[in-house]
C-alpha cells in the first residue's frame, strides 16, 4: 500500500501533541506538590523526554514491535531503528512510513514513565529513579506493549482491545504507581496529618488544559489514518473528558465547594478512563464512562487516603489505574463493528465473549505490572536506595536534589 500523505501528517502531528503531554503532566503534577519540591517533580518528568526517548530508539522499538519471539516480546532485528525507514511496515500502519509509526508510539513510553512519577514525589532520590525508570520501561513497558500491540502478541491473538493504551499506559502506569509507594513509605510527616497544600493550582490547571489538548493526538491519532475512525475516536475523547470534568465538580460540590483541583483532576479521569475505548464505541459513550470515570477516582482516592497507609502521593493509581481497568472493561461491553471494523463486537452488541478476553486482560497486566515493579523497586533500594534522606526531604528536594529552587524566599 503506498503511503498516504494525510495519514502521515496527522500521524506526525499527533505524536507532536502526545510529546506535548509530558511537560503537561509535569505541570500537572508539579502545582500539585509543596512549593520546596516544585521543580524536582518537574525535572522527573521531564527527564524522561530525554532518557526513555534514547532506550526507545536504541531498543525498546525493537522490543515492542520486533518480530514476535513466543507471543511475549519482540526481537532485536530493529536495533537502533535498523530497517525502520521511510516505507511502511508490513504489519503496522500500512499507509505511513514505519518512522512515523515509531516516533508515535516513543511518545506514549515516555508519557507512561512520567506518569508512575506522581506516587513517589517529595521522597524519592532523582537517581534511584532514573535507574528505576530505565529498569521498568525495559522489563515492563515493553513486554506488555508487545503482548497488546505487537504483532504475534499473546494477547494481540487472544482478541484483546486496547485502542490507545488502557493497558499499555494507564494500569501498567497506575498499578506500578501503587507498588513503588508502598516499597517507598509514606512522605516525612503524611500520617501526622501535616498539612501537604498544592503550592500552585494555575499551573495543575495550565498542566490538564495541555494534557486535554494532547490527548487527541494520543486516541484519534492512534487510528493512524486522518479518516471517520480518527474523526469518531476525537470526538468521544472530548464527551468523556467534559463528562468527566463535570462529575468531578458536582461531587465535590455536593461535600464542599466546586473546585478547580478537582475539575482538573476529573477531566483527566475522563480522558484516561475513555483512551482503551475511543476508537470502539460511539462518540455519545463517552459520556457514561466519564461519569464513571470521576466515580471511580474520587471515591478510589477517599477510600486511599482514609481506609489505607498508602501515601500513593498524587493518586495515579486512582485515576489511571483504576480509570484505566474500568475503561478496558467497557470495551468488552461497548464495542462496535460499526465504528472500528478492524475491532469486534461487545456484549451490548452480542458477543459477550469480549468481556471475558478484557478481563484476562486486565488480570494478566495488573498482576505483571505490580510483580515486576515490586521486585524492580526492592532492587534499588538494596543496591542504591530509593529515598532521600530526612534532612534532604524537609530541606525540599528543589535544594537537596538539584540546587535550584522554583521560588525565591521562604519555602515550605
Amino acid at each position: 500500500m503506498p503511503i498516504n500523505a494525510a495519514d502521515t501528517a496527522w500521524v506526525l502531528i499527533s505524536a507532536a501533541m502526545v510529546m506535548l503531554m509530558t511537560p503537561g503532566v509535569a505541570f500537572f503534577y508539579g502545582g500539585m506538590v509543596r512549593r520546596k519540591n516544585f521543580l524536582s517533580t518537574l525535572m522527573m518528568c521531564f527527564v524522561t523526554l530525554g532518557l526513555i526517548g534514547l532506550l526507545w530508539v536504541i531498543y525498546g522499538y525493537s522490543l515492542c514491535f520486533g518480530p514476535d519471539k513466543w507471543g511475549i516480546i519482540g526481537g532485536l532485528n530493529f536495533f537502533g531503528l535498523n530497517g525502520v525507514g521511510q516505507t511502511p511496515s508490513a504489519d503496522y500502519a500500512k499507509s505511513i512510513p514505519q518512522l512515523a509509526f515509531a516516533a508515535f508510539q516513543m511518545m506514549f513510553a515516555v508519557i507512561t514513565v512520567a506518569l508512575i512519577v506522581g506516587a513517589v514525589v517529595e521522597r524519592i532520590k532523582f537517581s534511584s529513579l532514573l535507574v528505576f525508570s530505565a529498569l521498568w520501561f525495559t522489563l515492563v513497558y515493553c513486554p506488555v506493549t508487545h503482548w497488546v500491540w505487537g504483532a504475534g502478541g499473546w494477547l494481540n491473538k487472544l482478541g484483546f482491545l486496547d485502542f490507545a493504551g488502557g493497558t499499555v499506559v494507564h494500569i501498567t502506569a497506575g498499578v506500578s504507581a501503587l507498588a513503588l509507594a508502598i516499597i517507598l513509605g509514606p512522605r516525612k510527616g503524611y500520617r501526622e496529618g501535616e498539612r501537604m497544600d498544592p503550592s500552585n493550582i494555575p499551573m495543575v490547571l495550565l498542566g490538564a488544559g495541555i494534557l486535554w489538548f494532547g490527548w487527541f493526538g494520543f486516541n484519534a491519532g492512534s487510528a493512524l489514518t486522518s479518516g471517520g475512525l480518527a474523526s469518531s475516536a476525537f470526538m468521544t475523547t472530548y464527551i468523556a473528558g467534559a463528562a468527566g470534568a463535570i462529575t468531578w465538580m458536582i461531587l465535590g460540590w455536593s461535600y464542599q465547594r466546586p473546585s478547580v483541583l478537582g475539575v482538573a483532576t476529573g477531566a483527566v479521569a475522563g480522558l484516561a478512563t475513555v483512551t482503551p475505548a475511543a476508537g470502539y464505541i460511539q462518540p455519545i459513550i463517552g459520556i457514561p464512562i466519564g461519569i464513571a470515570a470521576s466515580l471511580i477516582g474520587f471515591y478510589m482516592m477517599a477510600f486511599r487516603a482514609k481506609k489505607t497507609r498508602i501515601d500513593e502521593s498524587l493518586d495515579v493509581w486512582a485515576v489511571h489505574g483504576m480509570g484505566g481497568t474500568f475503561g478496558t472493561l467497557a470495551v468488552g461491553f461497548f464495542a462496535s463493528l460499526a465504528v472500528n471494523s478492524a475491532g469486534r463486537d461487545g456484549l451490548f452488541y452480542g458477543r459477550g465473549v469480549q468481556v471475558l478476553t478484557q478481563l484476562t486482560g486486565i488480570v494478566a497486566v495488573w498482576a505483571f505490572a505490580f510483580a515486576m515493579t515490586w521486585g524492580l523497586g526492592k532492587l534499588v533500594d538494596v543496591i542504591m536506595g530509593l529515598r532521600v534522606s530526612p534532612t534532604e526531604e524537609s530541606v525540599g528536594l528543589d535544594i537537596s536534589q538539584h540546587g535550584e529552587r522554583a521560588y525565591g524566599g521562604w519555602m515550605r
